[in-house]
């Protein structure tokens, strides 16, 4: 497939350590939103409103299929002479999505049927502003960063969303006790406010002439199905869309279940469990910084490339799932913190590798399609979370219902897991570009 550079987009390596780092501040920004929503007013509801889980697990799970919207709002911003617009648009609407769930999650304690209906169409709006500010984010990124800087470039950004969700929890978490439910009004408020300037703050003067899209393209718009049919064409773009799916969807589907298997199998408190969880995350950082180092091009050669990172990061994640398929026939002896462990590195090694490969096809495409191929791959991974995080937790229970062995059950839903990551390396196989 021949690809056409124009002399403007040839210059992709205009960001500097210094503007990634910027770029970072506004995923930073984001996942402050984001992480009050999925994870403070989730407890609230579940714990202080005691309402049954399964109502924040849908109110979740919704704004993760609202962003099937995200190849549309990736077109829309390709259409566009500059995505700096776009990226500042959405995070309003996500400002204002994570204050009304805030303002919903309060009212719900005097008025539950109308703050669960303001509730939904808050988080209908948090779905809407990950889907404009996410893609159109990424798709600068992939356009402003060159094939040497990708996996740390995405690393970076990566981790700096992950600051942004400890960093909020932490600092409103001293906030809010006690717990009054306009506390939480006032501190997502704060937050959304200061989210909207840091993203103001670090995309100033950061999208040069250079980065932008022509006049000739922006006059020059292809209808979206059109756009969306030529990507869908392309035969690893295609491929990609589905690996990206099916790896996402085995990603998320442990995050549920793994803790209650520790609890249930393995006989371990909540503190336990909540340390395990942290072993797991201290792997996933560890995943993403070695392929951000591997990913260097003084070091690719003797690394092997991206493609070959996510190929065996699905294999190791598929070989840590089987582990604890085992642990869980074999019980306590099985050493559990050390397999989550390699479960944590895996994951990290094949998603930082996945991203900076959907970077890296974003701009094979040519200039002005970075935002739909963004957008594709963008919704189909929040299709698989939101998917992946309901079936996991669902198979579980059913196992364990069908089946009169704990340890049964829950083996036999990682061995499927297990399976879905192999799939994963197969399809990683069959990308070419």
């Amino acid at each position: 497939m021949s690809i056409a550079l124009t002399p403007t987009f040839i210059r992709t390596s205009g960001f500097g350590w210094l503007d990634i780092v910027r770029l970072g501040l506004v995923q930073t920004a984001i996942g402050g939103i984001v992480v009050m929503t999925t994870s403070t007013l989730n407890r609230i509801m579940v714990v202080e409103l005691a309402l049954p889980a399964i109502l924040p697990g849908l109110l979740v799970a919704f704004h993760y299929f609202i962003q099937v919207i995200r190849p549309r709002m990736g077109h829309a911003s390709d259409s566009g002479a500059k995505k700096t617009p776009w990226i500042i648009g959405g995070i309003c609407v996500l400002a204002l999505g994570g204050f009304g769930a805030a303002l919903s999650t309060a009212l719900m304690a005097s008025y539950l049927i109308l703050g669960i209906a303001c509730a939904a169409l808050a988080f209908f709006l948090i779905g809407i502003g990950v889907s404009i500010s996410g893609t159109s984010l990424l798709a600068l990124l992939a356009k402003g960063v060159n094939d040497e800087r990708r996996a740390a470039a995405a690393t970076i950004v990566w981790l700096m969303m992950i600051f942004g969700f400890a960093f909020t929890s932490i600092m409103a978490g001293k906030f809010l006790d006690p717990y009054e439910p306009y506390k939480v009004v006032v501190i997502s408020g704060i937050i959304s406010t200061i989210a909207v300037l840091v993203t103001i703050a670090a995309l100033y003067r950061l999208e040069t002439p250079e980065l932008q899209n022509s006049p000739v393209h922006v006059e020059r718009k292809t209808p979206f199905r059109q756009a969306l049919a030529e990507v869908w064409a392309d035969g690893d773009a295609r491929r990609f869309s589905i690996f990206i799916f099916i790896s996402m969807f085995a990603f998320s589907s442990q995050d549920l279940i793994l803790e209650p298997f520790a609890g249930i199998v393995f006989g371990y408190t909540l503190g336990q469990t909540t340390s395990l969880s942290g072993v797991q995350h201290s792997g996933v950082l560890m995943g993403m910084l070695l392929v951000a180092i591997c990913g260097s091009s003084r070091l690719r050669a003797y690394c092997g490339s991206l493609r070959l990172w996510m190929i065996y990061g699905c294999v190791a994640s598929g070989i840590a799932m089987l582990g604890l398929a085992i642990g869980s026939m074999v019980g306590p002896e099985w050493p559990l913190r050390f397999n989550v462990f390699l479960l944590g590195l895996a994951n990290g090694a094949f998603s930082i590798a996945a991203i900076a490969s959907m970077m890296r096809l974003a701009v094979a495409g040519g200039a002005g399609k970075e935002g739909v191929r963004i957008g594709l791959w963008g919704g189909a991974q929040a299709i698989a979370f939101g998917v992946g995080g309901l079936l996991g937790a669902a198979a579980s229970d059913v196992a364990r219902a069908l089946m009169e062995s704990q340890s049964l059950a829950y083996a036999s839903v990682f061995s499927i897991e297990s399976g879905l990551f192999i799939a994963s390396a197969y399809l990683a196989s069959k990308v070419e570009k």
